[in-house]
């Protein structure tokens, strides 16, 4: 089999975290009569909120448990007659990953290998078993830019065939999980694809990473923080650009190939900073109204929200740039983001304004 045609029944893993959400609205969305179950820990990450949307879909399952339950996973397959694994679970925060690595190692790596033991078992052992052939399947793995490392400032873009060479306890966790996805395509015929993306950016991003944080500290009065000098680059994607991009793996992409799935927009971090603090004093210029909904963001109802930058002590190996060359993603897949960063990044910030019931729960706790 060279690509799945059809996807039906899915097993979404971390389908609670900030990507995994984004991927199931957009897939009950697009397919609302295929059967969808979410099997999420809901860690610090994941936040059962965030499928509020679709939880009243009877095709919408949520199973809170571990993927490093292989039984349980096991179970899932055999229960919903699932097809499909696309696997987001993931421990994904950088500074995290540096003060405590082991969480990385045994959810990245060992809770990864879990899943492709249970897919081996159900798919193809107990079918081999009763001498039946595979099921027709399909282990989507989501991995990261980060497993290639870092670029200099005229370095050419990742591409799937740059090395890995990962910095970072995170990155390195995901690497290992990359490679022993391929392993159990070419050891034991497991059908998978892998896709590698930039950093991601939209609705329901838990609120410690960039852009977010920038976000909800303005509103709360706080610190800005950037890290050393601020220059360090990454290539910014919408959300749902990159749920479609899935999808668009899952139906035409070839078993055992890698597709990297960019934004061709890289920015620098500080300039990130700078163009939400611009919006967010834009917003409140353009609707006074909203001091009276976050009363704390005096600096935006003034303009002034770049008073609140604050540069900190750079992240121990911190990567300086990443950038996703996504020609392969395109040519094959006809793959494009659909979203401008400049339309993608209001729709963020217009999103955390009008959802302070989910975020705020976040930051106070």
């Amino acid at each position: 089999m060279s690509s799945v045609e059809t996807t039906s029944k899915l097993l979404v893993t971390g389908g609670a975290g900030f990507i995994g959400a984004n991927f199931v609205h957009y897939w009950l969305r697009q397919h609302p009569n295929d059967t969808v179950v979410v099997l999420d820990a809901l860690t610090y990450a994941g936040n059962l909120a965030s499928l509020d949307p679709v939880k009243a879909n009877s095709e919408f399952h949520f199973v809170q448990g571990d993927i490093c339950d292989t039984g349980l996973v096991e179970e899932l397959l055999v229960k919903y007659e699932l097809d499909t694994i696309v696997h987001f679970a993931a421990e994904s925060h950088v500074d995290r990953s540096i003060t405590g690595p082991d969480a990385f190692i045994e959810t990245n790596i060992v809770g990864t290998h879990s899943l492709l033991k249970a897919a081996k078992k159900v798919w193809l052992d107990l079918r081999a078993a009763d001498g039946l052939p595979p099921l027709k399947h399909r282990f989507h793995h989501v991995s990261t830019d980060e497993v290639y490392g870092t670029l200099a400032p005229e370095d050419p873009a990742f591409s799937e065939t740059t090395a890995y060479a990962p910095n970072s306890p995170y990155s390195a966790s995901k690497a290992a999980s990359d490679h022993l996805v391929r392993a159990y395509h070419h050891t034991y015929g497991l059908e998978v694809t892998t896709s590698n993306c930039s950093n991601n950016y939209g609705p329901y991003h838990f609120p410690e990473k960039l852009i977010p944080l920038i976000v909800t500290n303005i509103l709360r009065n706080r610190p800005l923080p950037v890290y050393g000098d601020g220059k360090q680059v990454r290539d910014w994607l919408y959300v749902e650009d990159h749920a479609r991009g899935i999808e668009l793996v899952l139906q035409q992409g070839q078993v055992g190939e890698n597709y990297n799935i960019g934004g061709h927009n890289e920015w620098h971090n500080i300039d990130i900073v700078h163009l939400v603090c611009d919006l967010m004093n834009q917003a409140f210029t353009e609707h006074p109204e909203l001091l009276k909904k976050y009363p704390e963001a005096e600096r935006a109802a003034e303009g002034k929200c770049q008073s609140l930058i604050q540069y900190v002590t750079d992240r121990a190996g911190h990567d300086r740039r990443y950038a996703i060359d996504a020609r392969k993603s395109r040519e094959e897949l006809a793959y494009q983001p659909a979203e401008t960063f400049e339309s993608g990044i209001r729709k963020t910030i217009d999103w955390y304004l009008e959802n302070t019931d989910w975020w705020i729960p976040l930051v106070t706790v």
